[in-house]
């Protein structure tokens, strides 16, 4: 009684085939693949590092910078 419960429910991913081809490039939505692919910036330009810290500085201390001038504030 269960060898046949199981052979039901294997029997279906038995006869099921992978096939896989070959990626077209020619496809208006293929993007390129590896890494740093992904990032909307390029990383190894000559001043990427301090352009970041710029950024990164500039957008944390902004709101804290606010917050220290509205605490001292009348």
């Amino acid at each position: 009684m269960y060898s046949r419960a199981i052979t039901r429910a294997v029997a279906p991913a038995a006869r099921r085939t992978f096939t896989t081809t070959r990626s077209q490039m020619a496809s208006p939505f293929h993007y390129p693949e590896g890494p740093r692919s992904n990032l909307p910036f390029n990383t190894q330009t000559r001043f990427f590092a301090v352009r970041y810290w710029l950024f990164m500085a500039t957008g944390f201390g902004v709101p804290i910078g606010m917050a220290v001038w509205q605490t001292y504030k009348n």
